[in-house]
């Protein structure tokens, strides 16, 4: 399936390549190269590139392009998802996926890339597998095999592997038993002028940190099971069982898993927790123009919005920015015409604003557009689509429930245009 696998910088450089099948020229690289060339950033680089006797897929991670290569016909998503994997298992073994923590570990990369794929097929993906079979590095590790000259292979094959629930190893035993269960949401919406929702789709994750000792059982229940739709499960989840009661039932691996992902089209349903006030506007026939923004909480149900960022990306006629905010700093790079505004936590008592003047090039015609303006932030114990985990009761395990990580997007039409923004959420 999977002929070979490049990891290239932001610079463009080839930092580390495996081949599996035959080895394939960087050369193949070149095609990879003018793409990223034509595209205005990283992100924007298409995740499916055919050149003449191969195809390259990529997905952009930590600042590292992770590219494979592949000569027959493959289920794109199947590669893209195999790709993401391999980040998520150099995270879990290093802490940081970056390119020096990769450099300095070029040995166990190799051993655990090997691992993960026999002969370009999938094999071992599953992070207590891989650390049975490649123990992650550590001090004392690293120095013991260099005095022994041993390597960080296991002698043993994994128990898991060669059971009925390969995902988790035998013999766990941990001295406090828990489990915790961590609800991520995305929104993407329009709002109109007037802040009414047009559309809005939900798309969710649970992710999960279970340590428990033995095999265990868990079960989970939502109290509104009817609002997920389009849902993905991890394989320990029996389906027979979610789709005749809509319960999850499930022996979960040891640590760290994503446990499903879901849609909802909640366009009724969905409370924007934030709202962004802004005034932008460029004189005709005049090098001035007013930039006013202000963001403040709604329907928050009391929680605190936290680690909020502010960017936009202004029209290229714009020289410079005379700007006071009212709480936080902001930065505007003349080169790259990026406004950063780092505003922190809102306080609802006392809504932050950042006001000031544009100077325009002399001789420009006014933008067709408004720039766009990017929101993140984050929300504490706030699940937008109302979605809650119930879980069985276990005697002497606490399961907590997380709704983490919250972020938000709005752009506005053109200037003579009704405002239109778009919203997107993590959650």
């Amino acid at each position: 399936m999977i002929h070979s696998l490049f990891l290239i910088n932001a610079a463009g450089d080839i930092f580390l390549e495996k081949h599996w099948k035959s080895a394939v020229s960087r050369s193949v690289c070149d095609y990879f190269f003018e793409a990223q060339e034509r595209a205005s950033e990283a992100e924007n680089v298409p995740p499916v590139i055919a050149t003449p006797h191969h195809c390259l897929l990529s997905v952009y991670r930590h600042k590292i392009f992770f590219v494979a290569v592949i000569q027959s016909e493959v289920p794109p998503l199947f590669v893209i998802e195999f790709l993401h994997r391999v980040v998520d298992t150099f995270q879990d073994y290093f802490g940081v996926c970056s390119e020096v923590m990769i450099k300095d570990n070029v040995v166990v990369v190799y051993e655990v890339l090997e691992e993960m794929l026999d002969n370009g097929f999938p094999l071992a993906t599953e992070s207590n597998i891989l650390k049975e079979l490649i123990k992650p590095p550590t001090i004392l590790r690293t120095v013991v095999n260099t005095i022994t000259g041993s390597t960080n292979v296991g002698d043993q094959l994994p128990t898991g592997q060669l059971s009925v629930v390969p995902w988790r190893r035998t013999g766990v035993k941990y001295t406090n038993n828990e489990a915790y269960f961590d609800v991520i949401e995305e929104i993407d919406a329009i709002i109109d002028k007037s802040g009414s929702t047009i559309t809005a789709e939900i798309q969710g994750v649970i992710d999960a940190c279970v340590k428990l000792t033995g095999m265990p059982d868990l079960t989970l229940s939502f109290m509104n099971p009817r609002l997920l739709d389009d849902v993905s499960f991890h394989p320990c989840v029996r389906f027979k069982r979610w789709e005749s009661e809509r319960i999850l039932s499930f022996i979960p691996p040891d640590g760290n898993f994503r446990l499903l992902s879901y849609h909802v089209s909640a366009q009724n349903l969905v409370a924007i927790p934030v709202y962004v006030k802004h005034n932008i506007s460029f004189r005709d026939s005049s090098s001035l123009g007013r930039f006013e923004i202000t963001v403040g909480p709604k329907q928050t149900m009391g929680k605190t919005i936290e680690g909020v960022m502010v960017t936009s990306q202004m029209p290229k006629g714009v020289l410079n920015m005379s700007l006071t905010p009212s709480q936080g700093t902001h930065i505007f790079d003349p080169v790259t015409k990026l406004l950063s505004w780092d505003v922190g936590k809102i306080n609802p008592q006392k809504l932050p604003s950042l006001k000031g003047s544009m100077n325009l090039q002399a001789g420009t015609s006014k933008p067709d557009e408004n720039p766009t303006i990017n929101l993140q932030f984050k929300i504490q114990q706030l699940a937008i689509s109302g979605m809650s985990l119930r879980p069985q009761p276990i005697p002497q395990l606490m399961i907590p429930i997380r709704c983490i990580r919250s972020s938000f997007m709005q752009t506005r039409g053109p200037p003579e245009s009704p405002c239109r923004e778009v919203l997107a959420f993590l959650i």
